[in-house]
């Protein structure tokens, strides 16, 4: 499998958990105790880092830095809609597709030759 098909779905799993550790607290958690909250967020956020961090160290190899940060900022967005509005039951915003426009112009600047 290509460097960049295994960087991007590592990245895509890496992005669900941490989507869910820094915005589900918001819907399930949001009547408890901050720190209950921010325990089981660390939680969630650990399995995110287990797969993150090997992620960015294959992507690393065949990508620079900024190629690799605007492909996980892709990702984000990617995954952040969805959760967004699947999840938290937040409208689309037509400042999605404009920020999803910029995040294109991006990828298009750092993986230009």
């Amino acid at each position: 499998m290509p460097i960049l098909v295994q960087t991007a779905l590592l990245l895509i799993a890496s992005n669900v958990f941490m989507t869910f550790a820094w915005y589900a607290h918001l819907r399930d958690l949001n009547t408890k105790p901050w720190l209950l909250a921010a325990m089981v967020s660390w939680g969630i956020a650990l399995f995110e880092y287990l797969i993150q961090v090997p992620a960015n160290r294959i992507g690393y190899t065949a990508l620079n830095l900024g190629q690799l940060k605007i492909l996980q900022e892709v990702i984000t967005l990617s995954v952040f809609i969805p959760f967004a509005y699947f999840y938290m039951k937040q409208p689309l915003k037509l400042d999605y597709l404009w920020a999803a426009m910029c995040l294109c112009g991006a990828v298009y600047f750092v993986f230009r030759r």
